[in-house]
């Protein structure tokens, strides 16, 4: 019977199960994205959602009991200011599992653990990408012109100026040696 059991031990012992989830919460707070096994994932969700709460209390002794839980300053900064205050409105449910098949190596059940956004922050996140998209392409047309310009004069003025290795031209510089090999293939000095 499993009265009163109320949390996965995930194979570890307790210090090692609290750094993990504290790793993955803090994660889950800075990337508001993580990939995971299914059961690590409904672990830290659990504690994820806590830490939320707290954050929507946005006290001084709040801020303090996620400081100690959650590894970096500024993410416990970024959950105060900008990731409660998406859930003013919200009573529970942060947090959404969604499962992705299985790993290769070992086929354990993997899964993201991902923060739920309203419409409007999706989209505005769209529009962002978009246009850091268009600033990108545009920027990169704006620099090969240049950079073709440059191109085109310096090889020719190198040609003349460097001979080339492994050719001889009527008693040019002898090849440089190969390079050793050791008995694992990788190629040494």
């Amino acid at each position: 019977m499993r009265h009163r059991k109320d949390h996965r031990k995930l194979g570890r012992t307790s210090s090692h199960r609290r750094a993990l989830l504290r790793n993955l919460v803090t994660a889950l707070f800075q990337y508001e994205r993580i990939e995971t096994t299914v059961a690590k994932a409904k672990e830290t969700r659990r504690v994820a959602e806590r830490m939320i709460t707290f954050g929507k209390q946005g006290d001084l002794a709040a801020r303090r009991h996620v400081a100690r839980f959650v590894t970096r300053p500024a993410v416990v900064s970024k959950l105060f200011d900008t990731i409660a205050p998406w859930y003013a409105e919200r009573q529970g449910g942060y947090t959404r599992i969604i499962r992705i098949g299985h790993r290769l190596g070992d086929a354990g059940e993997t899964a993201y653990l991902e923060l739920l956004k309203s419409v409007e922050q999706k989209e505005q996140e769209r529009a962002a990408r978009i246009a850091a998209a268009e600033a990108k392409e545009a920027a990169l047309k704006g620099e090969k012109p240049t950079k073709k310009s440059k191109a085109t004069e310096e090889p020719a003025a190198e040609e003349k100026e460097k001979p080339r290795r492994g050719k001889r031209d009527g008693g040019g510089a002898a090849p440089a040696p190969a390079k050793k090999r050791t008995r694992t293939g990788v190629k040494t000095g």
